[in-house]
Protein backbone atom coordinates (compact mmCIF):
# COMPACT_ATOMS: atom_id res chain seq x y z
CA UNK A 1 0.00 0.00 0.00
CA UNK A 2 0.98 3.20 -1.18
CA UNK A 3 2.69 5.42 2.01
CA UNK A 4 -0.37 8.20 1.56
CA UNK A 5 -2.62 4.97 2.56
CA UNK A 6 -0.55 4.07 5.68
CA UNK A 7 -0.93 7.51 6.79
CA UNK A 8 -4.41 7.40 6.67
CA UNK A 9 -4.79 4.55 8.30
CA UNK A 10 -2.69 5.38 10.94
CA UNK A 11 -4.89 8.87 11.35
CA UNK A 12 -7.92 6.59 11.82
CA UNK A 13 -6.05 4.88 14.60
CA UNK A 14 -5.40 7.95 16.37
CA UNK A 15 -8.50 9.77 16.09
CA UNK A 16 -10.40 6.62 17.62
CA UNK A 17 -7.46 6.95 20.37
CA UNK A 18 -8.41 10.34 21.01
CA UNK A 19 -11.59 9.76 20.60
CA UNK A 20 -11.78 7.69 23.54
CA UNK A 21 -9.78 10.14 25.52
CA UNK A 22 -11.87 12.54 25.03
CA UNK A 23 -14.59 10.57 26.73
CA UNK A 24 -12.33 9.82 29.59
CA UNK A 25 -11.82 13.28 30.50
CA UNK A 26 -15.55 14.72 29.69
CA UNK A 27 -17.76 15.87 32.72
CA UNK A 28 -20.12 13.21 34.53
CA UNK A 29 -23.79 13.78 33.14
CA UNK A 30 -26.13 14.01 36.00
CA UNK A 31 -29.01 11.56 34.90
CA UNK A 32 -27.64 7.85 35.11
CA UNK A 33 -29.48 6.89 31.65
CA UNK A 34 -28.28 9.70 29.90
CA UNK A 35 -24.99 8.31 30.41
CA UNK A 36 -25.50 4.96 30.29
CA UNK A 37 -27.04 5.85 26.58
CA UNK A 38 -24.25 8.16 25.67
CA UNK A 39 -21.78 5.04 25.97
CA UNK A 40 -23.79 2.53 24.85
CA UNK A 41 -24.00 5.07 21.60
CA UNK A 42 -19.87 5.57 21.95
CA UNK A 43 -19.66 2.00 22.17
CA UNK A 44 -21.38 1.10 19.13
CA UNK A 45 -19.97 3.94 17.52
CA UNK A 46 -16.33 2.36 17.91
CA UNK A 47 -17.02 -0.61 17.05
CA UNK A 48 -18.11 0.41 13.53
CA UNK A 49 -14.86 2.56 13.61
CA UNK A 50 -12.90 -0.67 14.83
CA UNK A 51 -14.78 -2.88 12.29
CA UNK A 52 -13.76 -0.42 9.13
CA UNK A 53 -10.29 -0.18 10.77
CA UNK A 54 -9.76 -4.16 10.59
CA UNK A 55 -11.31 -4.24 7.54
CA UNK A 56 -8.97 -1.77 6.11
CA UNK A 57 -6.03 -3.43 7.79
CA UNK A 58 -6.93 -6.86 5.99
CA UNK A 59 -7.34 -4.98 2.66
CA UNK A 60 -3.42 -3.49 2.93
CA UNK A 61 -2.64 -7.19 4.26
CA UNK A 62 -4.19 -8.65 0.86
CA UNK A 63 -2.12 -6.24 -1.68
CA UNK A 64 0.87 -7.07 0.48
CA UNK A 65 1.31 -10.45 0.74
CA UNK A 66 1.74 -13.15 -2.46
CA UNK A 67 -1.58 -15.64 -3.12
CA UNK A 68 0.04 -18.40 -1.83
CA UNK A 69 -0.11 -17.47 2.22
CA UNK A 70 -3.81 -16.55 1.65
CA UNK A 71 -6.27 -18.90 3.35
CA UNK A 72 -7.70 -21.90 1.71
CA UNK A 73 -11.14 -20.95 0.78
CA UNK A 74 -10.35 -21.73 -2.74
CA UNK A 75 -8.60 -25.16 -3.12
CA UNK A 76 -8.24 -27.04 -6.31
CA UNK A 77 -9.66 -25.03 -8.52
CA UNK A 78 -12.76 -24.70 -6.68
CA UNK A 79 -13.89 -20.83 -6.38
CA UNK A 80 -17.73 -21.26 -5.50
CA UNK A 81 -17.61 -20.89 -2.02
CA UNK A 82 -15.74 -17.68 -2.59
CA UNK A 83 -18.25 -16.26 -5.14
CA UNK A 84 -21.05 -17.93 -2.51
CA UNK A 85 -19.72 -15.40 -0.15
CA UNK A 86 -19.11 -12.40 -3.28
CA UNK A 87 -22.73 -12.80 -3.63
CA UNK A 88 -24.21 -12.72 -0.30
CA UNK A 89 -22.10 -9.70 0.67
CA UNK A 90 -23.41 -7.72 -2.33
CA UNK A 91 -27.17 -8.62 -1.12
CA UNK A 92 -25.95 -7.65 2.50
CA UNK A 93 -24.10 -4.10 0.67
CA UNK A 94 -27.41 -3.59 -0.87
CA UNK A 95 -29.79 -4.22 2.01
CA UNK A 96 -27.76 -1.38 4.09
CA UNK A 97 -26.99 -4.30 6.59
CA UNK A 98 -23.51 -2.39 7.32
CA UNK A 99 -22.20 -5.41 10.06
CA UNK A 100 -22.73 -8.21 8.37
CA UNK A 101 -21.06 -6.25 5.17
CA UNK A 102 -18.21 -5.26 7.16
CA UNK A 103 -17.67 -8.92 8.40
CA UNK A 104 -18.10 -10.79 5.37
CA UNK A 105 -15.81 -8.05 3.04
CA UNK A 106 -13.08 -8.61 5.91
CA UNK A 107 -13.48 -12.48 5.11
CA UNK A 108 -12.97 -11.53 1.77
CA UNK A 109 -10.06 -9.59 1.91
CA UNK A 110 -8.34 -12.32 4.17
CA UNK A 111 -8.67 -14.94 1.19
CA UNK A 112 -8.91 -13.00 -1.97
CA UNK A 113 -5.01 -11.60 -4.17
CA UNK A 114 -4.40 -9.92 -6.93
CA UNK A 115 -1.80 -12.62 -7.73
CA UNK A 116 -3.90 -15.99 -6.95
CA UNK A 117 -6.57 -17.99 -9.53
CA UNK A 118 -8.78 -16.13 -12.25
CA UNK A 119 -11.87 -16.20 -9.08
CA UNK A 120 -9.24 -15.01 -6.22
CA UNK A 121 -8.29 -11.73 -8.15
CA UNK A 122 -11.93 -11.12 -9.58
CA UNK A 123 -13.58 -11.83 -6.59
CA UNK A 124 -10.78 -8.43 -4.85
CA UNK A 125 -11.96 -6.05 -7.12
CA UNK A 126 -15.48 -6.89 -7.03
CA UNK A 127 -14.81 -6.56 -3.18
CA UNK A 128 -13.39 -3.45 -3.46
CA UNK A 129 -16.21 -2.24 -5.30
CA UNK A 130 -18.54 -3.26 -2.75
CA UNK A 131 -16.11 -1.39 0.21
CA UNK A 132 -16.31 1.79 -1.46
CA UNK A 133 -20.02 1.51 -1.66
CA UNK A 134 -20.58 0.40 1.55
CA UNK A 135 -18.11 3.59 2.92
CA UNK A 136 -19.84 5.79 0.68
CA UNK A 137 -18.06 8.90 -0.84
CA UNK A 138 -18.25 10.66 2.38
CA UNK A 139 -16.07 8.36 3.91
CA UNK A 140 -11.66 9.27 3.74
CA UNK A 141 -11.10 5.76 2.65
CA UNK A 142 -13.62 6.35 -0.72
CA UNK A 143 -10.97 7.88 -2.95
CA UNK A 144 -8.07 5.27 -1.96
CA UNK A 145 -10.27 2.29 -2.85
CA UNK A 146 -11.35 3.89 -6.36
CA UNK A 147 -7.97 5.39 -6.61
CA UNK A 148 -7.82 6.33 -10.60
CA UNK A 149 -5.01 5.17 -12.88
CA UNK A 150 -2.84 8.04 -14.75
CA UNK A 151 -3.29 8.23 -18.04
CA UNK A 152 -0.21 6.74 -18.59
CA UNK A 153 -0.75 3.51 -16.53
CA UNK A 154 -4.26 3.32 -18.53
CA UNK A 155 -2.32 3.42 -21.98
CA UNK A 156 0.17 0.80 -20.96
CA UNK A 157 -2.22 -1.01 -19.46
CA UNK A 158 -4.73 -0.54 -22.87
CA UNK A 159 -1.59 -1.77 -25.08
CA UNK A 160 -0.60 -4.94 -22.61
CA UNK A 161 -4.42 -6.32 -23.33
CA UNK A 162 -4.48 -4.95 -27.38
CA UNK A 163 -0.74 -6.87 -27.66
CA UNK A 164 -1.78 -9.73 -25.88
CA UNK A 165 -5.35 -11.13 -25.79
CA UNK A 166 -7.35 -11.26 -28.99
CA UNK A 167 -10.32 -8.89 -27.43
CA UNK A 168 -9.73 -5.86 -29.10
CA UNK A 169 -7.97 -6.85 -32.03
CA UNK A 170 -10.72 -9.30 -32.73
CA UNK A 171 -12.90 -6.17 -32.67
CA UNK A 172 -10.75 -4.06 -34.62
CA UNK A 173 -9.80 -6.72 -37.50
CA UNK A 174 -13.50 -7.79 -38.02
CA UNK A 175 -14.52 -4.02 -38.50
CA UNK A 176 -11.75 -3.08 -40.68
CA UNK A 177 -12.50 -6.21 -43.32
CA UNK A 178 -16.08 -4.75 -43.18
CA UNK A 179 -15.05 -1.41 -44.12
CA UNK A 180 -12.78 -2.26 -46.86
CA UNK A 181 -15.65 -4.40 -48.43
CA UNK A 182 -17.45 -1.74 -48.41
CA UNK A 183 -14.39 0.52 -49.92
CA UNK A 184 -14.04 -2.32 -52.80
CA UNK A 185 -18.02 -2.43 -53.56
CA UNK A 186 -17.56 1.68 -54.78
CA UNK A 187 -14.84 1.47 -55.72
CA UNK A 188 -15.89 2.48 -59.80
CA UNK A 189 -17.27 5.56 -58.26
CA UNK A 190 -15.59 6.57 -55.31
CA UNK A 191 -12.33 8.19 -56.43
CA UNK A 192 -10.47 5.97 -54.67
CA UNK A 193 -11.34 7.87 -51.48
CA UNK A 194 -12.31 6.82 -48.05
CA UNK A 195 -13.72 8.71 -45.07
CA UNK A 196 -13.89 7.03 -41.93
CA UNK A 197 -16.16 8.48 -39.11
CA UNK A 198 -14.71 7.33 -35.94
CA UNK A 199 -16.42 8.59 -32.99
CA UNK A 200 -14.26 7.41 -30.48
CA UNK A 201 -11.13 6.97 -31.72
CA UNK A 202 -9.58 6.41 -28.74
CA UNK A 203 -5.43 5.84 -28.75
CA UNK A 204 -6.11 5.21 -32.82
CA UNK A 205 -5.00 1.75 -32.51
CA UNK A 206 -7.72 0.31 -34.98
CA UNK A 207 -6.30 1.95 -38.16
CA UNK A 208 -2.48 0.97 -38.58
CA UNK A 209 -3.81 -2.75 -40.34
CA UNK A 210 -6.24 -0.77 -42.25
CA UNK A 211 -3.90 1.73 -43.81
CA UNK A 212 -1.39 -1.34 -44.59
CA UNK A 213 -4.74 -2.88 -46.22
CA UNK A 214 -5.45 -0.04 -48.41
CA UNK A 215 -1.98 0.17 -49.30
CA UNK A 216 -1.33 -3.02 -50.77
CA UNK A 217 -4.36 -2.23 -52.98
CA UNK A 218 -2.84 0.61 -54.54
CA UNK A 219 0.02 1.27 -56.54
CA UNK A 220 2.27 4.75 -56.89
CA UNK A 221 0.65 6.13 -59.98
CA UNK A 222 -3.21 5.04 -58.36
CA UNK A 223 -2.88 5.82 -54.88
CA UNK A 224 -5.49 5.66 -52.34
CA UNK A 225 -7.31 8.28 -50.02
CA UNK A 226 -7.81 8.05 -46.44
CA UNK A 227 -9.19 10.25 -44.43
CA UNK A 228 -10.01 9.61 -40.51
CA UNK A 229 -12.18 12.11 -38.68
CA UNK A 230 -12.09 10.81 -35.44
CA UNK A 231 -13.64 12.36 -32.06
CA UNK A 232 -11.68 12.28 -28.81
CA UNK A 233 -12.03 12.54 -25.28
CA UNK A 234 -9.07 15.24 -24.91
CA UNK A 235 -7.11 17.65 -27.15
CA UNK A 236 -3.78 15.84 -25.91
CA UNK A 237 -5.15 12.39 -26.50
CA UNK A 238 -6.04 13.29 -30.58
CA UNK A 239 -2.78 14.91 -30.89
CA UNK A 240 -0.38 11.68 -29.92
CA UNK A 241 -3.16 9.56 -31.85
CA UNK A 242 -2.63 12.02 -35.08
CA UNK A 243 1.51 11.40 -34.67
CA UNK A 244 0.94 8.09 -34.28
CA UNK A 245 -0.97 7.23 -37.12
CA UNK A 246 0.39 10.12 -39.17
CA UNK A 247 3.96 8.38 -38.26
CA UNK A 248 2.75 5.05 -39.14
CA UNK A 249 1.35 5.79 -42.89
CA UNK A 250 4.29 7.47 -44.13
CA UNK A 251 5.83 4.31 -44.58
CA UNK A 252 3.16 4.20 -47.29
CA UNK A 253 3.85 6.11 -50.02
CA UNK A 254 0.88 5.07 -51.98
CA UNK A 255 -1.39 6.22 -50.06
CA UNK A 256 -2.59 9.52 -49.18
CA UNK A 257 -3.42 10.24 -45.24
CA UNK A 258 -5.12 12.76 -43.61
CA UNK A 259 -6.67 13.18 -40.36
CA UNK A 260 -8.84 15.24 -38.09
CA UNK A 261 -9.32 15.18 -34.69
CA UNK A 262 -12.43 16.44 -32.94
CA UNK A 263 -13.58 16.91 -29.35
CA UNK A 264 -16.39 14.64 -28.23
CA UNK A 265 -19.55 16.76 -28.39
CA UNK A 266 -18.08 18.90 -30.60
CA UNK A 267 -20.49 20.98 -32.87
CA UNK A 268 -20.75 19.15 -36.92
CA UNK A 269 -22.24 20.68 -39.94
CA UNK A 270 -20.90 18.93 -42.78
CA UNK A 271 -18.27 16.06 -42.60
CA UNK A 272 -18.20 15.16 -46.15
CA UNK A 273 -15.24 17.07 -48.29
CA UNK A 274 -15.02 14.42 -51.48
CA UNK A 275 -17.29 14.10 -54.14
CA UNK A 276 -18.33 10.50 -53.80
CA UNK A 277 -16.03 8.90 -51.14
CA UNK A 278 -16.75 6.02 -49.99
CA UNK A 279 -18.07 6.95 -45.87
CA UNK A 280 -17.65 5.08 -43.05
CA UNK A 281 -19.10 5.22 -39.45
CA UNK A 282 -17.13 3.58 -36.80
CA UNK A 283 -18.96 3.15 -33.40
CA UNK A 284 -16.71 0.82 -31.41
CA UNK A 285 -17.76 0.59 -28.14
CA UNK A 286 -19.46 4.40 -28.17
CA UNK A 287 -22.78 4.15 -27.44
CA UNK A 288 -22.68 2.36 -24.44
CA UNK A 289 -20.87 5.37 -22.95
CA UNK A 290 -23.69 7.96 -23.55
CA UNK A 291 -25.54 8.87 -20.78
CA UNK A 292 -28.85 8.67 -21.49
CA UNK A 293 -31.20 6.70 -24.15
CA UNK A 294 -31.94 9.87 -26.02
CA UNK A 295 -28.13 10.85 -26.32
CA UNK A 296 -27.98 7.07 -28.62
CA UNK A 297 -30.85 7.87 -30.02
CA UNK A 298 -29.70 11.60 -31.26
CA UNK A 299 -26.43 9.69 -32.23
CA UNK A 300 -28.05 7.10 -34.72
CA UNK A 301 -30.57 9.92 -36.44
CA UNK A 302 -27.08 11.68 -37.08
CA UNK A 303 -25.08 8.96 -38.46
CA UNK A 304 -28.53 8.20 -40.78
CA UNK A 305 -27.99 11.57 -41.62
CA UNK A 306 -24.34 11.14 -43.19
CA UNK A 307 -25.98 8.51 -45.25
CA UNK A 308 -22.95 6.33 -45.18
CA UNK A 309 -22.18 3.22 -46.90
CA UNK A 310 -21.77 1.07 -44.16
CA UNK A 311 -21.65 1.59 -40.28
CA UNK A 312 -19.73 -1.00 -38.34
CA UNK A 313 -21.29 -1.55 -34.30
CA UNK A 314 -19.02 -3.02 -32.47
CA UNK A 315 -20.30 -3.40 -28.21
CA UNK A 316 -19.33 -5.73 -25.45
CA UNK A 317 -21.91 -8.10 -24.13
CA UNK A 318 -23.61 -7.91 -21.20
CA UNK A 319 -26.86 -6.39 -19.29
CA UNK A 320 -25.85 -3.86 -17.37
CA UNK A 321 -28.44 -0.94 -17.97
CA UNK A 322 -30.02 0.59 -14.84
CA UNK A 323 -31.90 -1.97 -13.26
CA UNK A 324 -31.44 -3.40 -9.89
CA UNK A 325 -28.22 -3.52 -8.15
CA UNK A 326 -28.24 -7.04 -7.20
CA UNK A 327 -28.97 -7.83 -11.31
CA UNK A 328 -26.63 -5.35 -12.66
CA UNK A 329 -23.72 -6.95 -10.02
CA UNK A 330 -24.61 -10.61 -10.69
CA UNK A 331 -24.44 -9.64 -14.77
CA UNK A 332 -21.27 -8.04 -13.96
CA UNK A 333 -19.38 -10.95 -12.30
CA UNK A 334 -20.20 -13.55 -15.13
CA UNK A 335 -18.82 -11.35 -17.64
CA UNK A 336 -15.60 -10.40 -16.00
CA UNK A 337 -14.47 -13.24 -14.11
CA UNK A 338 -14.80 -14.33 -18.25
CA UNK A 339 -12.58 -11.61 -19.23
CA UNK A 340 -9.85 -12.76 -15.81
CA UNK A 341 -10.42 -16.35 -16.61
CA UNK A 342 -9.41 -15.48 -20.10
CA UNK A 343 -6.05 -13.94 -19.62
CA UNK A 344 -4.99 -16.46 -18.04
CA UNK A 345 -4.74 -17.97 -21.39
CA UNK A 346 -2.55 -15.24 -22.51
CA UNK A 347 -0.34 -14.31 -19.62
CA UNK A 348 1.38 -16.42 -17.25
CA UNK A 349 0.04 -15.78 -13.31
CA UNK A 350 2.84 -13.95 -12.12
CA UNK A 351 3.04 -11.18 -15.13
CA UNK A 352 3.22 -8.00 -14.61
CA UNK A 353 1.50 -6.83 -17.87
CA UNK A 354 -1.68 -9.13 -16.75
CA UNK A 355 -1.69 -7.23 -13.07
CA UNK A 356 -1.63 -3.70 -14.88
CA UNK A 357 -4.18 -4.76 -17.28
CA UNK A 358 -6.81 -6.45 -14.35
CA UNK A 359 -5.71 -3.66 -11.96
CA UNK A 360 -5.89 -0.40 -14.82
CA UNK A 361 -8.39 -1.51 -16.75
CA UNK A 362 -10.95 -4.22 -15.27
CA UNK A 363 -10.92 -3.69 -11.96
CA UNK A 364 -11.16 0.01 -12.56
CA UNK A 365 -14.27 -0.37 -14.77
CA UNK A 366 -15.44 -2.97 -11.78
CA UNK A 367 -15.54 -0.45 -8.99
CA UNK A 368 -16.87 2.05 -11.36
CA UNK A 369 -19.68 0.05 -12.09
CA UNK A 370 -20.66 -0.79 -8.68
CA UNK A 371 -20.76 2.96 -7.80
CA UNK A 372 -21.66 4.69 -10.41
CA UNK A 373 -25.76 4.94 -9.37
CA UNK A 374 -24.32 6.38 -5.77
CA UNK A 375 -21.81 8.75 -7.87
CA UNK A 376 -21.14 10.88 -10.53
CA UNK A 377 -19.17 8.31 -11.94
CA UNK A 378 -18.66 7.36 -16.03
CA UNK A 379 -19.79 3.98 -16.35
CA UNK A 380 -20.28 2.16 -19.69
CA UNK A 381 -24.30 0.70 -20.09
CA UNK A 382 -23.85 -2.59 -22.09
CA UNK A 383 -26.53 -4.51 -23.71
CA UNK A 384 -27.46 -7.56 -25.43
CA UNK A 385 -26.99 -8.01 -29.30
CA UNK A 386 -30.89 -7.97 -29.56
CA UNK A 387 -31.25 -4.79 -28.13
CA UNK A 388 -28.31 -3.04 -30.07
CA UNK A 389 -30.40 -5.28 -33.31
CA UNK A 390 -33.56 -3.60 -32.14
CA UNK A 391 -32.41 0.11 -31.35
CA UNK A 392 -30.19 0.64 -34.79
CA UNK A 393 -33.74 -1.17 -36.87
CA UNK A 394 -35.94 1.59 -35.23
CA UNK A 395 -33.27 4.34 -36.33
CA UNK A 396 -33.32 3.35 -40.26
CA UNK A 397 -30.47 0.84 -40.65
CA UNK A 398 -30.53 -2.73 -41.76
CA UNK A 399 -28.01 -5.23 -41.02
CA UNK A 400 -25.30 -6.64 -43.84
CA UNK A 401 -23.86 -10.47 -43.42
CA UNK A 402 -20.63 -10.73 -42.75
CA UNK A 403 -18.73 -12.17 -45.23
CA UNK A 404 -17.29 -15.66 -45.08
CA UNK A 405 -13.51 -14.08 -45.39
CA UNK A 406 -14.55 -11.98 -42.15
CA UNK A 407 -14.68 -14.90 -40.67
CA UNK A 408 -11.72 -16.42 -41.48
CA UNK A 409 -9.97 -13.99 -40.15
CA UNK A 410 -11.35 -14.16 -37.04
CA UNK A 411 -10.37 -17.82 -36.46
CA UNK A 412 -6.56 -17.02 -37.94
CA UNK A 413 -6.69 -14.55 -35.44
CA UNK A 414 -7.81 -16.69 -32.22
CA UNK A 415 -5.26 -19.06 -33.20
CA UNK A 416 -2.55 -17.06 -33.69
CA UNK A 417 -4.23 -15.57 -29.88
CA UNK A 418 -4.57 -18.65 -28.29
CA UNK A 419 -1.76 -20.34 -26.12
CA UNK A 420 -2.58 -23.02 -23.33
CA UNK A 421 -6.69 -23.63 -23.94
CA UNK A 422 -7.34 -25.26 -26.92
CA UNK A 423 -9.55 -22.77 -29.47
CA UNK A 424 -13.42 -23.38 -30.03
CA UNK A 425 -15.98 -23.06 -32.50
CA UNK A 426 -19.72 -22.11 -32.46
CA UNK A 427 -20.44 -26.16 -33.66
CA UNK A 428 -18.15 -27.32 -30.38
CA UNK A 429 -18.51 -26.78 -26.37
CA UNK A 430 -16.04 -26.81 -24.16
CA UNK A 431 -13.80 -23.87 -22.73
CA UNK A 432 -11.24 -21.00 -24.65
CA UNK A 433 -11.96 -18.49 -26.96
CA UNK A 434 -14.78 -19.07 -28.97
CA UNK A 435 -15.79 -17.75 -32.72
CA UNK A 436 -19.60 -17.08 -33.11
CA UNK A 437 -21.98 -16.34 -35.87
CA UNK A 438 -25.09 -15.10 -34.71
CA UNK A 439 -28.20 -13.55 -36.46
CA UNK A 440 -28.30 -15.48 -39.82
CA UNK A 441 -24.48 -14.32 -40.39
CA UNK A 442 -25.37 -10.82 -39.67
CA UNK A 443 -23.48 -10.44 -36.56
CA UNK A 444 -20.00 -12.27 -35.15
CA UNK A 445 -18.86 -12.70 -31.71
CA UNK A 446 -15.90 -13.24 -29.55
CA UNK A 447 -16.54 -15.39 -26.44
CA UNK A 448 -14.98 -17.09 -23.70
CA UNK A 449 -16.64 -20.40 -22.73
CA UNK A 450 -19.99 -20.15 -23.18
CA UNK A 451 -19.84 -16.55 -22.66
CA UNK A 452 -19.97 -14.01 -24.84
CA UNK A 453 -17.50 -11.02 -24.73
CA UNK A 454 -18.59 -8.72 -27.49
CA UNK A 455 -19.97 -8.90 -30.70
CA UNK A 456 -19.17 -7.11 -34.26
CA UNK A 457 -22.19 -6.05 -36.50
CA UNK A 458 -22.49 -3.74 -39.99
CA UNK A 459 -25.57 -1.94 -41.00
CA UNK A 460 -26.44 0.44 -43.86
CA UNK A 461 -28.79 2.96 -43.69
CA UNK A 462 -32.39 2.85 -45.56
Amino acid sequence: MEDSEEDELLNLSLSVAADRERKKKGKNVSMSSSSSNARNKSSSYEGYEGKIFRLLQMREQMLRQDHRSRKGVVEDGNGLPLIHLLLTTSTCVDENNFDSSLENLTDLYQTVSLTGDSVQRVVAYFADGLAARLLTKKSPFYDMIMEEPTIEEEFLAFTDLYRVSPYFQFAHFTANQAILEAFEMEEERNNRSLHVIDFDVSYGFQWPSLIQSLSEKATTGNRISLRITGFGKSLKELQETESRLVSFSKGFGNLVFEFQGLLRGSRVINLRKKKNETVAVNLVSYLNTLSCFMKISDTLGFVHSLNPSIVVLVEQEGSRSPRSFLSRFTDSLHYFAAMFDSLDDCLPLESTERLRIEKKLLGKEIKSMLNHDHVDVDCPKYERMETWKARMENHGFVGTKISSKSIIQAKLLLKMRTHYCPLQFEEEGGGGFRVSERDEGRAISLGWQNRFLLTVSAWQPV
